[in-house]
Protein backbone atom coordinates (compact mmCIF):
# COMPACT_ATOMS: atom_id res chain seq x y z
CA UNK A 1 0.00 0.00 0.00
CA UNK A 2 2.91 2.51 0.13
CA UNK A 3 3.00 2.69 -3.69
CA UNK A 4 -0.92 4.05 -3.24
CA UNK A 5 0.66 7.16 -0.81
CA UNK A 6 3.79 7.91 -2.82
CA UNK A 7 1.20 8.36 -5.97
CA UNK A 8 -1.34 10.58 -4.10
CA UNK A 9 1.41 12.25 -2.71
CA UNK A 10 3.61 12.83 -5.92
CA UNK A 11 0.63 14.25 -7.79
CA UNK A 12 -0.56 17.21 -6.23
CA UNK A 13 3.10 17.77 -5.85
CA UNK A 14 3.69 17.18 -9.39
CA UNK A 15 1.08 19.74 -10.11
CA UNK A 16 1.99 22.38 -7.74
CA UNK A 17 6.01 22.41 -9.37
CA UNK A 18 4.53 22.95 -12.91
CA UNK A 19 1.94 25.78 -11.38
CA UNK A 20 5.01 27.49 -9.90
CA UNK A 21 7.13 27.12 -13.43
CA UNK A 22 4.21 29.37 -15.22
CA UNK A 23 5.78 32.15 -13.19
CA UNK A 24 9.17 31.18 -13.31
CA UNK A 25 11.85 33.36 -15.40
CA UNK A 26 12.62 32.28 -19.12
CA UNK A 27 15.32 29.61 -19.45
CA UNK A 28 16.11 28.44 -22.47
CA UNK A 29 17.64 25.83 -21.43
CA UNK A 30 14.93 24.03 -19.69
CA UNK A 31 14.09 20.58 -19.35
CA UNK A 32 11.13 18.81 -19.38
CA UNK A 33 9.06 16.08 -17.22
CA UNK A 34 11.59 14.75 -15.30
CA UNK A 35 9.38 12.36 -12.68
CA UNK A 36 6.14 10.28 -13.60
CA UNK A 37 3.53 8.61 -11.66
CA UNK A 38 0.90 6.55 -13.75
CA UNK A 39 -1.95 4.07 -12.67
CA UNK A 40 -2.83 0.82 -14.89
CA UNK A 41 -5.33 -1.34 -15.26
CA UNK A 42 -3.78 -5.06 -16.28
CA UNK A 43 -5.03 -7.11 -19.59
CA UNK A 44 -4.01 -10.46 -19.51
CA UNK A 45 -2.79 -11.70 -23.41
CA UNK A 46 -2.47 -15.40 -24.51
CA UNK A 47 -4.78 -16.37 -21.84
CA UNK A 48 -5.27 -20.16 -21.91
CA UNK A 49 -8.48 -22.00 -22.41
CA UNK A 50 -10.77 -21.18 -19.50
CA UNK A 51 -8.62 -18.58 -17.80
CA UNK A 52 -10.35 -15.58 -16.96
CA UNK A 53 -9.68 -12.35 -15.62
CA UNK A 54 -11.70 -11.74 -12.04
CA UNK A 55 -11.86 -8.25 -9.61
CA UNK A 56 -9.50 -5.47 -10.68
CA UNK A 57 -6.00 -5.93 -11.82
CA UNK A 58 -4.28 -2.88 -11.20
CA UNK A 59 -0.87 -1.25 -11.56
CA UNK A 60 1.34 1.47 -10.10
CA UNK A 61 4.31 3.00 -11.31
CA UNK A 62 6.54 5.76 -10.19
CA UNK A 63 10.20 7.00 -10.92
CA UNK A 64 11.82 9.64 -12.02
CA UNK A 65 13.89 10.29 -15.71
CA UNK A 66 16.36 12.68 -16.61
CA UNK A 67 15.33 14.73 -19.92
CA UNK A 68 18.35 15.00 -22.45
CA UNK A 69 17.33 17.38 -25.44
CA UNK A 70 18.36 16.44 -28.64
CA UNK A 71 17.60 19.48 -31.31
CA UNK A 72 18.15 23.54 -30.11
CA UNK A 73 14.18 23.58 -29.46
CA UNK A 74 14.36 20.89 -26.96
CA UNK A 75 11.04 19.51 -28.82
CA UNK A 76 13.07 16.49 -29.79
CA UNK A 77 14.76 14.20 -27.01
CA UNK A 78 15.53 11.60 -24.73
CA UNK A 79 14.09 9.97 -21.45
CA UNK A 80 16.57 7.65 -19.31
CA UNK A 81 14.76 6.98 -15.88
CA UNK A 82 14.61 4.25 -12.96
CA UNK A 83 11.53 3.56 -10.79
CA UNK A 84 9.50 0.93 -9.24
CA UNK A 85 6.38 -1.12 -10.37
CA UNK A 86 3.48 -2.82 -8.28
CA UNK A 87 1.49 -4.82 -10.54
CA UNK A 88 -1.30 -7.17 -9.36
CA UNK A 89 -2.85 -9.58 -11.69
CA UNK A 90 -6.50 -11.58 -10.67
CA UNK A 91 -7.46 -14.50 -12.46
CA UNK A 92 -8.98 -18.02 -11.70
CA UNK A 93 -5.58 -19.63 -11.65
CA UNK A 94 -4.79 -20.78 -8.56
CA UNK A 95 -0.87 -21.59 -7.53
CA UNK A 96 -0.47 -24.23 -4.75
CA UNK A 97 3.22 -24.55 -3.30
CA UNK A 98 4.37 -28.53 -2.35
CA UNK A 99 7.50 -29.89 -1.78
CA UNK A 100 8.21 -30.60 -5.33
CA UNK A 101 7.57 -27.04 -5.99
CA UNK A 102 4.94 -24.82 -6.95
CA UNK A 103 1.22 -26.27 -8.85
CA UNK A 104 -1.01 -24.22 -10.92
CA UNK A 105 -4.54 -25.39 -11.59
CA UNK A 106 -8.12 -23.30 -12.31
CA UNK A 107 -10.86 -22.54 -9.78
CA UNK A 108 -14.00 -24.10 -11.23
CA UNK A 109 -16.77 -22.08 -11.09
CA UNK A 110 -18.43 -24.49 -8.29
CA UNK A 111 -16.32 -23.76 -5.78
CA UNK A 112 -18.89 -21.00 -3.97
CA UNK A 113 -16.45 -20.13 -1.32
CA UNK A 114 -13.90 -18.82 -3.99
CA UNK A 115 -13.06 -15.10 -3.18
CA UNK A 116 -9.99 -14.27 -5.34
CA UNK A 117 -6.93 -15.69 -6.85
CA UNK A 118 -3.98 -12.90 -6.67
CA UNK A 119 -0.40 -12.79 -8.43
CA UNK A 120 1.29 -9.79 -7.50
CA UNK A 121 4.47 -8.65 -8.63
CA UNK A 122 7.00 -5.58 -7.69
CA UNK A 123 9.38 -4.69 -10.16
CA UNK A 124 12.55 -2.02 -10.54
CA UNK A 125 12.20 -0.38 -13.88
CA UNK A 126 13.83 1.28 -16.64
CA UNK A 127 12.39 3.24 -18.70
CA UNK A 128 14.13 4.80 -22.48
CA UNK A 129 12.07 7.18 -24.10
CA UNK A 130 12.04 9.00 -27.40
CA UNK A 131 10.32 12.15 -26.37
CA UNK A 132 8.63 14.78 -29.09
CA UNK A 133 6.41 17.69 -27.40
CA UNK A 134 5.48 21.22 -28.57
CA UNK A 135 6.72 23.20 -25.37
CA UNK A 136 9.23 26.04 -25.20
CA UNK A 137 10.42 27.73 -22.24
CA UNK A 138 7.11 30.08 -21.59
CA UNK A 139 4.79 27.18 -21.95
CA UNK A 140 4.34 24.21 -19.50
CA UNK A 141 1.04 23.07 -20.78
CA UNK A 142 2.45 21.09 -24.08
CA UNK A 143 1.42 18.19 -25.99
CA UNK A 144 3.29 15.29 -25.84
CA UNK A 145 4.30 12.03 -27.70
CA UNK A 146 6.55 9.77 -25.75
CA UNK A 147 7.44 6.13 -26.86
CA UNK A 148 9.78 3.33 -26.11
CA UNK A 149 10.96 0.42 -24.36
CA UNK A 150 10.72 -0.32 -20.42
CA UNK A 151 12.88 -2.84 -19.28
CA UNK A 152 11.71 -4.54 -15.61
CA UNK A 153 13.55 -6.76 -12.78
CA UNK A 154 10.95 -8.60 -10.75
CA UNK A 155 12.58 -8.70 -7.60
CA UNK A 156 9.77 -9.56 -5.39
CA UNK A 157 6.78 -11.89 -6.71
CA UNK A 158 3.58 -12.96 -4.34
CA UNK A 159 0.82 -15.94 -5.19
CA UNK A 160 -2.25 -15.49 -3.16
CA UNK A 161 -5.48 -17.48 -2.50
CA UNK A 162 -8.46 -15.84 -0.84
CA UNK A 163 -11.52 -18.44 0.34
CA UNK A 164 -14.29 -17.42 2.68
CA UNK A 165 -12.11 -19.46 5.56
CA UNK A 166 -9.24 -19.58 3.93
CA UNK A 167 -6.07 -17.47 3.13
CA UNK A 168 -2.68 -18.84 1.37
CA UNK A 169 0.32 -16.52 0.43
CA UNK A 170 3.94 -17.22 -0.40
CA UNK A 171 6.93 -16.21 -2.58
CA UNK A 172 5.92 -17.49 -6.47
CA UNK A 173 9.95 -17.93 -8.04
CA UNK A 174 7.89 -19.11 -11.23
CA UNK A 175 8.33 -15.55 -12.41
CA UNK A 176 10.24 -14.51 -15.16
CA UNK A 177 13.06 -12.02 -13.85
CA UNK A 178 13.94 -9.97 -16.56
CA UNK A 179 11.05 -8.17 -18.44
CA UNK A 180 10.62 -5.89 -20.81
CA UNK A 181 7.81 -4.23 -23.55
CA UNK A 182 6.85 -1.67 -25.71
CA UNK A 183 5.17 1.93 -24.43
CA UNK A 184 3.77 4.83 -25.30
CA UNK A 185 2.34 7.90 -23.68
CA UNK A 186 0.54 10.31 -25.30
CA UNK A 187 -1.30 13.86 -23.47
CA UNK A 188 -1.90 17.20 -22.84
CA UNK A 189 -0.13 18.68 -20.03
CA UNK A 190 -0.45 16.35 -16.79
CA UNK A 191 -2.90 13.81 -18.13
CA UNK A 192 -1.82 11.34 -20.55
CA UNK A 193 -2.45 8.51 -21.82
CA UNK A 194 -0.17 5.67 -21.11
CA UNK A 195 0.32 2.08 -22.47
CA UNK A 196 2.90 -0.81 -22.13
CA UNK A 197 2.81 -3.82 -24.25
CA UNK A 198 4.98 -6.84 -22.67
CA UNK A 199 7.54 -8.44 -25.00
CA UNK A 200 8.38 -11.02 -22.86
CA UNK A 201 6.13 -13.97 -20.97
CA UNK A 202 5.05 -13.02 -17.09
CA UNK A 203 6.33 -16.93 -16.35
CA UNK A 204 9.37 -18.30 -17.04
CA UNK A 205 9.62 -21.38 -19.79
CA UNK A 206 8.22 -24.45 -18.98
CA UNK A 207 5.66 -23.32 -16.04
CA UNK A 208 2.56 -25.38 -17.12
CA UNK A 209 -1.33 -25.30 -16.39
CA UNK A 210 -3.29 -28.77 -17.40
CA UNK A 211 0.10 -29.80 -18.97
CA UNK A 212 0.48 -26.80 -21.51
CA UNK A 213 2.88 -23.72 -20.81
CA UNK A 214 1.53 -20.47 -19.48
CA UNK A 215 2.71 -17.94 -21.74
CA UNK A 216 0.87 -14.86 -20.42
CA UNK A 217 2.03 -12.04 -21.10
CA UNK A 218 0.67 -8.01 -19.28
CA UNK A 219 -0.84 -5.14 -21.33
CA UNK A 220 -1.08 -2.12 -19.38
CA UNK A 221 -3.55 0.77 -20.07
CA UNK A 222 -4.00 3.65 -17.57
CA UNK A 223 -2.59 7.28 -17.01
CA UNK A 224 0.51 8.42 -16.39
CA UNK A 225 1.35 12.03 -14.49
CA UNK A 226 4.90 13.81 -15.74
CA UNK A 227 5.98 16.55 -13.79
CA UNK A 228 9.08 18.71 -13.16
Amino acid sequence: MRYVFLLFIAFPLGLCAQTEQDTAVSNSRYLEDQFYAGVTYNFILNQPTDVNQRNLSYGLHAGFIKDIPLNADRTIGLGLGLGLGLYAYYTNIRAVADANGIVYELVGDDVTTFKRSKLETRVLEVPLEFRWRNSDPDTYSFWRIYAGVKFGYVFNARSKYVLENLKESFKNTDLRSFQYGLTFNYGFHNFNIHAYYSLTDLFNDGITLDGNDIEISPLRIGLIFYML
